[in-house]
């Protein structure tokens, strides 16, 4: 006997569908599945093969195969346990042959017919609705994270006689997940106003929030640079409903949604140790899943110590700071990853930290080469640099309160974002930070003192063809804080004081 059951697999962060074909015909008794498999979908027949003898359903002594089409896509993962139990339960007729159809079955098995969560289900459910599919069966332990998606039916099961029952009645709701989960994403930031004095780094902080500006602080050990750099996502305008299905198939991917956090609502931060691989930044494996970069798309990367980090590992980052994506080729194909992040960093001054104190320990060489670490083109993706002096004993000690809170920037970078989601309307940008060099003429207009300025600062810097247009954009920022449809030559100075090139003293 032949039967159909349509699945998915994950490719990157997008989903595949597969189908599951099953036949039982005469011959040697055997188990056979084929269709580029990898050993955890060879594993599956174990599994599906003891939970169904586990409830008194014994496969015939006759030669089974099972085919997951199309041949030539590489399959990954548990999540075809329970399309494959189901191609077996129709093929020896304890449910009906046509239950299933127009529906996709997606999940894993225990020995004992219970059905385990599998990741990857957000993309697989958004696939199917895009195919037209009117039903997903799968894991009660993925149900809420599956609700929040409009316009399917989900079918949450237990275990392997709930699948029964319902093919047995499919017109039951009795395992429909019909409330929607309001569980979210519950990340409450830090306010700015814990943080003392430093004025510039705030206004640092809420220019790279409102245009999605990258930014390095440098500063002595227990200045603020990493109390900043966490309080940054809580000034920046709040996910869209797009953006929170975007970055929470990410998340389902990576195995990181559940229950409590079905949906991601808020500004991802990930601050991964600086010691970091390749592959955990940039994402990979044989089967590539999502690494650091990719899972603080929409969000926030923050790397503190960045001259620590190995020299290959920072280069990797030059790409995706630029074109906003990662591409990780393999022989069994090409996964292309969203990479879409403001990325933050912060480094002391010198190795000891102290410098230009008394107490440096550092010399000049020491100190060069410890800037040295961060390379050029890295550098040179960096829009805001900043300085974070020592707080003073008074600042510490006053028991005012700091009026520059989060509440307060957070209103600031909604103005100028509204402003944005205004000018870009109709296109792909968001932010400022985004435009291309086509999009800069058409949208930085400037004074002409302002282009008198740039061009003599261009000039008299040596800046490259990146750094003019990063500037440009940064400026562009700048007076959309300032609500102002024009570049002045206030808005380039302050582009420029902000791309502080005393920060890194060295030879050109």
């Amino acid at each position: 006997m032949f039967c159909q059951i349509l699945s998915a697999t994950i490719l990157g962060i997008s989903c595949e569908p597969v189908t599951i074909e099953l036949d039982i015909s005469s011959g040697m008794p055997v188990f056979v599945m084929v269709g580029s498999l990898s050993s955890k979908v060879r594993e599956s027949q174990e599994r599906v093969r003891t939970a169904l003898r586990n409830l008194d359903i014994y496969l015939p002594p006759k030669r089974i195969t099972v085919n997951l089409s199309p041949g030539d896509l590489k399959k990954d993962g548990t999540q075809f346990d329970l399309p494959i139990a189901a191609a077996l339960l129709t093929a020896l007729e304890k449910i009906p042959k046509d239950s299933l159809d127009n529906c996709m079955v997606i999940g894993e098995l225990h020995l004992n017919g219970d059905i385990e969560g599998v990741p990857g289900i957000l993309p697989s459910v958004i696939k199917a609705r895009e195919l037209g599919i009117s039903t997903v069966l799968l894991p009660k332990a993925n149900a809420a994270e599956a609700s929040s998606i409009d316009g399917i039916r989900i079918i949450s099961l237990s275990n392997l006689n709930d699948l029964i029952s319902f093919c047995l009645d499919t017109s039951s709701t009795k395992y429909d997940h019909i409330p929607k989960s309001n569980a979210h994403s519950t990340v409450k930031y830090p306010d700015f106003s814990d943080i003392k004095g430093q004025q510039s780094v705030k206004r640092a902080a809420l220019i790279a929030a409102s245009g999605f500006h990258n930014l390095l602080l440098s500063g002595p050990p227990g200045s603020g640079k990493s109390m900043t750099a966490k309080r940054i996502p809580g000034i920046m305008p709040d996910l869209t409903r797009d953006e929170q299905i975007e970055v929470s198939q990410i998340y389902s991917v990576a195995g990181l949604l559940n229950s409590d956090t079905p949906l991601i609502t808020q500004r991802p931060f990930r601050a991964p140790h600086n010691t970091l691989s390749i592959q955990a930044l940039c994402g990979g494996g044989r089967i590539p899943v999502p690494g650091e970069i990719t899972l603080a798309h929409r969000g926030v990367l923050f790397i503190d110590e960045i001259p620590e980090m190995p020299g290959r590992t920072l280069d990797m980052l030059r790409g995706p700071l630029e074109d906003h994506t990662i591409l990780i080729s393999r022989t069994a194909g090409s996964y292309r990853f969203p990479a879409n992040f403001l990325f933050v960093a912060a480094m002391n001054p010198c190795p000891c930290g102290n410098y230009p104190l008394n107490s440096c320990t550092c010399s000049p060489f020491e100190i060069q080469h410890y800037h040295s670490k961060i390379s050029q083109p890295v550098l040179d993706r960096i829009d805001i640099r900043v300085d974070v002096p020592a707080v003073s004993y008074d600042e510490l000690t006053s028991s005012s309160d700091d009026p520059i809170s989060t509440s307060v920037l957070k209103k600031q970078a909604l103005k100028a974002f509204n402003i944005q989601k205004e000018r870009y309307r109709g296109t792909k940008i968001c932010f400022n930070s985004e435009l291309s060099p086509s999009d800069i003429k058409k949208f930085c207009h400037m004074t002409e003192e302002s282009k008198r300025l740039l061009e003599h600062a261009f000039l008299k810097m040596d800046l490259s063809a990146r750094a003019y247009h990063r500037i440009l954009k940064l400026a562009r920022t700048i007076a959309d804080l300032d609500n102002s449809d024009i570049i002045s030559e206030a808005h380039i100075s302050e582009a420029f004081c902000f791309r502080n090139q005393n920060l890194f003293k060295r030879s050109r």
